[in-house]
């Protein structure tokens, strides 16, 4: 069982910042391991969006929406995956969702993906 947890949404005027937070927990070790994690975000009335991708290596990737104004890193040692953002827009207004690849070790093969219960966002003008 994997529970992931997102923390650090809020309100925030045009050209603020908030950082996210993502925490995911279960049993790692040597049979299951965390691949990427990635953040994704549904605004109202919208389809949800994928935001932003970390591999386990650290290589990272961005939807053009954010690039150069979000930053995704993580800690390995903590299975958690962070997003810095900056100069946030209104339409940035959303719910926040983190995701987590998890790997069956000997196989190294998909066990599934995990997603968090969300994190509201709020930018206003």
């Amino acid at each position: 069982q994997v529970q992931v947890v997102e923390s650090g949404g809020g309100l925030v005027q045009s050209g603020g910042s908030l950082r996210l937070s993502c925490e995911a927990s279960g049993r790692f070790g040597t049979r299951f391991g965390i691949n990427t994690m990635s953040w994704h975000r549904q605004a109202p009335g919208k389809e949800r969006e994928w935001v932003a991708v970390i591999t386990t290596s650290g290589t990272t990737n961005y939807a053009d929406a954010v690039k150069d104004r979000f930053t995704i890193s993580r800690d390995n040692a903590k299975n958690a995956v962070y997003l810095q953002m900056n100069s946030l827009k209104p339409e940035d207004t959303a719910v926040y969702y983190c995701k987590v690849d998890v790997l069956y070790l000997p196989t190294r093969r998909s066990s599934g993906d995990y997603w968090g219960q969300g994190t509201q966002v709020n930018v206003s003008s």
